[in-house]
């Protein structure tokens, strides 16, 4: 049976590239959370350093994030945001409670 599991991505942009980076992260989101599988995916913005952002995520099962990681949106999001990005994070999580 597949397990659900989370995911926090951690992005971070270059210095004085925040502003660039944020709308293309939420052009993320309408696409994502559509997907077959996408149970969560939400952006936030750390309030102390603007630059970070973060995507709080569920997934079904792994099959679904595997999709997700080769869907159009985000290999053309990689694509465009390579040159604003600093810094990205993903960490995988079991909830406990």
């Amino acid at each position: 049976m597949p397990t659900a599991f989370n995911v926090i991505a951690t992005l971070i942009a270059k210095s004085g590239q925040h502003a660039t980076l944020e709308p293309m992260l939420r052009e993320l989101l309408e696409p994502t959370r559509v997907e077959p599988g996408c149970e969560q995916y939400d952006l936030y913005q750390d309030l102390k350093h603007p630059e970070t952002f973060y995507m709080l995520e569920r997934w079904s099962d792994d099959a679904a994030l595997a999709d997700h990681d080769q869907s159009a949106h985000i290999l053309s999001f990689r694509a465009k945001a390579a040159d604003v990005l600093e810094h990205v994070d993903i960490k995988r999580l079991n909830f406990l409670a």
